[in-house]
């Protein structure tokens, strides 16, 4: 079998358990990749590990939440709602992908998961930032 990049991508993110703090991540950015150069649509893959799941908002259920992504932005108010904007973009739904068509130029991209409420969990929930450039 042939693994395709994407394959190989996840792959390697499972083998890889921590961040390069060293700290253990619980959500992440399947792809794209930190430093990735890549057109419009951009085809962005969210992950999440340590026994976390996702469940849509208004859904009460234990170590679950629902993905927020965050664009060209610092991480909000971890006490308060995520904002819904363009750059707190809401995957309430359940959604773990998006396809986005973005700016060209240069980005960053964060996951912030959010409870039933669309509140981070305590402590926060969050990948590591990645950047990405749009020809």
């Amino acid at each position: 079998m042939r693994l395709t990049p994407i394959m190989m991508s996840i792959c390697l993110l499972w083998a890889s358990n921590a961040s390069a703090s060293g700290k253990p991540t619980t959500a992440y950015i399947v792809t794209p990749q930190d430093g990735a150069v890549v057109n419009n649509p951009v085809n962005i893959i969210f992950g999440l590990r340590n026994n976390v799941g996702v469940a849509p908002a208004g859904v009460v259920k234990e170590n679950t939440g629902h993905h927020h992504l965050l664009i060209d932005t610092n991480a909000p108010d971890l006490t308060q709602p995520i904002p819904k904007d363009e750059q707190h973009r809401h995957f309430g739904g359940g959604q773990t992908e998006v396809e986005l068509t973005l700016a060209p130029g240069a980005h960053s991209l964060q996951l912030l998961l959010g409870d039933f409420a669309h509140i981070p969990h305590s402590p926060a929930i969050m990948s590591e930032r990645i950047n990405i450039t749009i020809e």
